[in-house]
C-alpha cells in the first residue's frame, strides 16, 4: 500500500470515527440549558459513555494537546465535530 493510500484511508476512518461520536451525542441529546459562552451540557450515559470517553483519551493523545485530561478531551471532541461537519452527506446534518 502507498502512502497516498494510507492517508485517504486514515481519513475515511476519522470521519466515520467522528460521525459515530456525532451520533452517539446526538442520541442522548435532550433540551438542556445553554451556558452565555454557547456551551450546552450533555449526559451520556453507560455504555456509550465509555466509548465517548476512550475514543476523546486517543484523539487527544493524538493531536497532543496540552493541560488537564478534561481541556484535552474537550479539543478532542471540537476536533472530531469540525470533521464531520465537512462530510457533507452526512445524515447527522439534516
Amino acid at each position: 500500500m502507498i502512502a497516498s493510500e494510507r492517508y485517504e484511508r486514515a481519513a475515511l476512518l476519522g470521519v466515520a470515527i467522528a460521525e459515530e461520536m456525532r451520533r452517539l451525542l446526538r442520541l442522548h441529546l435532550r433540551p438542556a440549558e445553554v451556558a452565555a459562552d454557547g456551551t450546552v451540557g450533555l449526559e451520556v450515559p453507560f455504555p456509550d459513555a465509555v466509548v465517548v470517553c476512550a475514543v476523546l483519551d486517543v484523539a487527544a493523545e493524538c493531536f497532543g494537546e496540552e493541560g488537564t485530561a478534561e481541556q484535552a478531551r474537550q479539543a478532542a471532541l471540537e476536533t472530531l465535530l469540525q470533521l464531520a461537519d465537512f462530510h457533507a452527506g452526512s445524515q447527522l446534518n439534516r
